[in-house]
């Protein structure tokens, strides 16, 4: 009977355990460092969640058109250890951000440092991307 009750609850950890498995992914399975974005904007949405936090963002086209792009960084804890708080970012406030675009051309980024308009302040994202586009071979 132990023997049963060890296995169930073995095969529910992994079986909770893998949508977040799941749900991650390295920055070159979707991003493409080779396409650099620096994006300014206002913050529309926050989501301050693991595996990875997400900030989205309307952007004023040349043109005038407006495109809502949205921007990952890295999860909460590394955020934090980069100088973060859920406080650090609003709905609201302008951003200038440094990244690298999906490899789909979608209107979605991977973000390597934002700085935020009002104060200057410059933080990292806890990227995941590994190689910035100069270091590319």
């Amino acid at each position: 009977m132990k023997a049963k009750i060890a296995a169930f609850s073995a095969v529910l950890g992994f079986v909770l355990a893998t949508p977040g498995v799941i749900a991650h992914h390295s920055f070159a399975a979707e991003f493409d460092a080779g396409k650099p974005l620096a994006l300014k904007g206002i913050v529309t949405k926050i989501e301050w969640a693991n595996p990875h936090t997400y900030f989205y963002m309307d952007v004023s086209e040349s043109d005038g058109k407006v495109t809502n792009w949205g921007m990952e960084m890295g999860s909460p804890n590394g955020l934090m250890r980069q100088g973060w708080t859920r406080n650090t970012l609003h709905v609201g406030d302008e951003v200038m951000v440094e990244g690298s675009q999906a490899k789909d051309g979608a209107h979605v980024g991977n973000a390597r440092a934002v700085t935020l308009a009002a104060t200057g302040k410059r933080l990292f994202a806890a990227s995941s991307q590994t190689e910035t586009p100069q270091q590319q071979r």
